[in-house]
């Protein structure tokens, strides 16, 4: 009967084979630009749609819902269509009333439909006629001292996202 042994030296090299190939791309598909995004990038499905401008900028279409995910995006929405808004917060870190500027007569707010927990961001909204508006919240990025001698900061996190009605 023929001893083997185990090779430390083989185990290392090979991990290292293995881990070198995580992270490359194989296959024939499309190619990466080699940078890591936090956020997904938007793909269009709906055609380019004139702004207030008269150039053609692009947007993404509105789903049902938008959350703090969303934030930063522009959404196109048709007449007549509705959304609500769900910012997840907690009791001690709460998302203030969602405000809305820019053409706000585009835009009614209607009947959330259920109540929300403390501390979470709400709204519903159905589109009325053309318009671009902009939606915004922002909460404390740390929650409130409850103690004497505790450390506290006064960073906010924002979130805003356009409209646009046609």
């Amino acid at each position: 009967m023929r001893r083997t042994t185990f090779h430390f030296a083989s185990l290392a090299a090979a991990s290292l084979l293995l881990l070198a190939g995580c992270g490359s791309q194989g296959g024939g598909g499309d190619k990466g630009s080699g940078t890591v995004s936090a956020k997904p990038t938007p793909t269009q499905t709906s055609a380019p749609t004139p702004s207030a401008s008269g150039s053609a900028g692009s947007c993404a279409p509105l789903g049902a819902e938008l959350t703090a995910a969303d934030n930063g995006r522009t959404f196109c929405l048709a007449e007549d269509g509705a959304f609500r808004v769900t910012l997840k917060g907690t009791e001690q870190r709460p998302w203030k009333k969602i405000a809305a500027a820019g053409d706000t007569d585009a835009l009614k707010p209607i009947n959330y439909g259920f109540m929300l927990r403390t501390g979470y961001g709400g709204a519903a909204y159905q589109a009325v006629a053309s318009g671009t508006v902009t939606l915004s919240s922002t909460r404390p990025l740390c929650a409130e001292p409850t103690a004497p001698g505790q450390v506290s900061c006064k960073g906010i996190q924002e979130w805003q996202v356009t409209v646009k009605v046609n």
